[in-house]
């Protein structure tokens, strides 16, 4: 139940005639390069996630981030 042949060519005719030519170039080249920058930044963000699974995790240490506040206030 997509669009077929027939329907995409009546689309574009319709398209082309409203836009132009060269309208419809300048209309398509701005859609691939947003296509593209998508692509390239979800691509991005699937490496930082890969990243961050597979790199090892510490365990949080409240007690000693607690101490180090405490004598920063305590110093000054």
């Amino acid at each position: 139940m997509g669009i077929g042949f027939k329907e995409l060519l009546i689309i574009l005719a319709i398209a082309l005639l409203i836009f132009g030519a060269k309208r419809l170039r300048t209309i398509g080249s701005d859609l691939g390069s947003a296509v593209k920058g998508f692509r390239k930044a979800m691509d991005t963000e699937d490496e930082k996630e890969t990243q961050q699974l597979n790199s090892p995790q510490k365990d949080a240490d409240f007690g000693t981030t607690a101490d180090k506040a405490s004598s920063k206030s305590s110093n000054a």
